[in-house]
């Protein structure tokens, strides 16, 4: 269970920094809560961001996130909701 744990971890950290590079946020991955929202009030994300992000873990990962797929409110809807995404559906 502690290497589930250790790597669910290692996979946010590595999403978070994938974030901060790609959006060029002005906090670091280490600020970035692993149940902050995403969207909004959270890290105030738009459609755009997202879009940009889902480009981004799609070459990284190997996974394809669609810009208009029903599921994205919950798949962005934290960090831990998006790592856990691609943790089930990476193929890199």
């Amino acid at each position: 269970m502690q290497d589930n744990q250790k790597s669910d971890s290692t996979l946010q950290n590595e999403v978070a920094q994938l974030m901060v590079e790609c959006l060029n946020l002005e906090v670091t991955a280490e600020q970035i809560s692993p149940d902050t929202p995403l969207y909004g009030d959270g890290l105030g994300l738009d459609s755009i961001d997202i879009l940009e992000i889902s480009l981004t873990i799609s070459k990284r990962y190997g996974l394809q996130l669609r810009s208009d797929g029903a599921d994205n409110k919950e798949i962005f809807g934290s960090l831990r909701s998006l790592s856990a995404y691609i943790a089930a559906h990476r193929t890199l």
